[in-house]
């Protein structure tokens, strides 16, 4: 399979944070050292994986009628799982350079 045709998933997420994400990543473009930006960087992809994982996993148990204290564990989970990789990803992201911060925005 070519790259251009690559599988691919996406999601939906809140109009208020796409134009927020629009907004940051103009700022980020523009800037002259990029760098300053990483921690609202990291924030946003903190931000975005936690609402992918909403999309994909909580909504759809949701949707498929599983129970209450089910829903709430994954619930649970899925924040406990936010709270682990978003340092990670936070601190990854601070130690890019100006080129590796466009790179991934």
């Amino acid at each position: 399979m070519s790259k251009s045709v690559q599988p691919s998933l996406r999601f939906f997420y809140p109009e208020a944070l796409h134009i927020r994400t629009l907004q940051f990543l103009d700022t980020l473009e523009q800037a002259e050292d990029p760098t300053r930006h990483a921690n609202a960087l990291g924030d946003l992809v903190v931000e975005l994986t936690d609402i992918g994982m909403d999309y994909y996993f909580l909504k759809p148990l949701e949707q498929a009628g599983v129970g209450f204290v089910l829903r709430q564990s994954a619930n649970l989970g899925m924040a406990g799982a936010v709270r682990v990789i978003g340092p990670v990803i936070r601190k990854i992201i601070a130690r890019l350079d100006h080129s590796q911060l466009l790179t991934i925005s």
